[in-house]
């Protein structure tokens, strides 16, 4: 069976394996103040230029986005998503358990709109309703698209003039860096906080929060701590972090994940397969008919994605260990099913 469900399968890239054996009878202090940590956030501000930035290692993207939303938002206020939002749709509730609002907008490919945020505000007009004091964006986005520099920087400004925070959710944001669309420091420019997202670009887990806007860092780890995200054994994110970002290895583990999904992407469409949206990322979302669909689900693990009346939309992931083979071989089997 070929696997494109998704990009955190596999337990981790060889490299970061490799140096957490290394260091298997190294004793570190706890709680994220060791010297591996604090080696990874130093290589880490090295992609940032002019701007000071707090950095803490979480363990997954739900936990990460919690922590960061409950940091910003006091209990009457309120969080701006797209509907495909994956605070919106994939954590089980877990901003609403916290005490606040997920307020949506609608998104046929993921992004926010300028002129959306501002037709939101403006239904949000007094004390007897949630007030909207933040925005949260995906980078890259759940439907696999990209926020470009000058998109980011148009929301940064829209954020800053109406009195709210921006948030970027980077759980892909490996994907979105390989496309040369955007920068770490760009994020740092136009963004009051970011994390990057280890778990889905090699890691065995972990997230990297960085927090820029000055008012948001005093006592940001007591937020981690109450929100159950703060690893005992923080060495072992500063140990892959290390990892990911010597000689340049994260940027390539998503470069090789965005190839493989436009290499599958184009072979498809040679075959005639339509899809939902142009390939960007490392994720596409062909559309096939339900015989296809049943056809496939016995070559291949993959997401049903949207299942419409006659046909269905899939979603195939590619990922750090997908190889230029797996998608050929993958593709001659499809020619099978197409005969």
């Amino acid at each position: 069976m070929f696997n494109f469900k998704n990009d955190y399968c596999y337990i981790a890239h060889e490299n970061i394996l490799n140096a957490m054996f290394n260091f298997k009878d190294e004793a570190n202090e706890v709680y994220g103040l060791d010297k591996h940590s604090a080696n990874a956030k130093e290589l880490i501000k090295k992609h940032i230029n002019g701007v000071d930035v707090d950095i803490h290692f979480l363990v997954g993207g739900t936990i990460t986005n919690k922590t960061v939303i409950s940091h910003i938002l006091r209990p009457y206020e309120a969080v701006i998503s797209a509907t495909t939002g994956h605070i919106n749709v994939h954590e089980t509730g877990a901003i609403e358990a916290s005490g606040h609002k997920v307020v949506t907008i609608n998104s046929y490919d993921g992004k926010v709109k300028v002129d959306d945020i501002l037709k939101c505000l403006k239904t949000h007009t007094d004390e007897h309703m949630v007030l909207p004091k933040l925005l949260y964006i995906s980078e890259s986005t759940e439907t696999g698209s990209v926020y470009s520099r000058e998109e980011l920087k148009e929301l940064y400004t829209c954020c800053k003039e109406n009195g709210l925070y921006l948030f970027v959710d980077g759980a892909r944001l490996g994907a979105a860096l390989a496309t040369n669309l955007i920068t770490i420091d760009d994020l740092a420019h136009y963004a009051d906080a970011f994390y990057i997202g280890g778990t889905k670009n090699g890691a065995l887990l972990g997230e990297a929060i960085v927090v820029v806007n000055d008012s948001l860092k005093e006592n940001f780890r007591f937020s981690i701590k109450q929100n159950g995200g703060m690893y005992s054994k923080g060495f072992v994110a500063g140990i892959q972090f290390e990892a990911l970002f010597t000689n340049d290895l994260f940027l390539k583990l998503a470069i090789n994940a965005n190839e493989c999904a436009k290499l599958l992407y184009n072979e498809l469409i040679k075959r005639g397969i339509r899809f939902q949206s142009e390939c960007i990322t490392n994720q596409i979302f062909p559309i096939v008919s339900n015989e296809m669909y049943e056809k496939l689900k016995g070559i291949a693990y993959f997401e049903l994605w949207e299942d419409l009346i006659d046909s269905k939309v899939i979603r195939f992931v590619c990922n750090f260990k997908t190889t230029t083979s797996d998608v050929l071989n993958f593709v001659s089997e499809i020619d099978l099913l197409l005969k």
